[in-house]
């Protein structure tokens, strides 16, 4: 049940962030050094709460008028399985709907074996597109 979660329309503090990230075992993969420089660029962000306890986020990056791309949708694993994922994707869903004007282009990258999971909200593999990606290591992308 996800009636005592709340679903507050902001950016994870650094430390918020960084905890969020250390739950769900992403911290090795993320340059935490520039969190806070990165959340504050986000164009929408939203934090789920319980009591006072931030267990979860999910945030959108990039120019807010043609990209938009869902990242850091993460829940505290005490907490999944509960609806409150659901929850900060349909906060993200009603700013989109709200926000993004016609032909915008909608990503993310879905962790493997949760495609299912965005699939509801519309978002889908697309023939003639292949989803690519590197990550910068010793100014490389690898």
């Amino acid at each position: 049940m996800t009636n005592n979660y709340q679903m507050i329309r902001r950016a994870p503090t650094p430390e918020e962030y960084k905890a969020l990230c250390a739950a769900v075992d992403w911290a090795d993969y993320m340059n935490l050094e520039v969190a806070e420089a990165s959340l504050q660029q986000s164009v929408f962000a939203v934090i789920a709460q319980l009591g006072e306890e931030i267990v979860g986020m999910g945030r959108i990056v990039g120019d807010g008028k043609i990209y938009f791309y869902i990242q850091d949708i993460a829940v505290v694993p005490e907490h999944q399985g509960k609806g409150v994922g659901s929850r900060i994707m349909d906060e993200i869903m009603e700013f989109l709907k709200e926000n993004a004007p016609e032909k915008a282009f909608i990503g993310l990258f879905a962790s493997q074996g949760r495609e299912t999971f965005y699939r509801r909200y519309g978002l889908h593999n697309h023939d003639g597109m292949t989803g690519m990606f590197g990550v910068m290591h010793r100014r490389e992308i690898k």
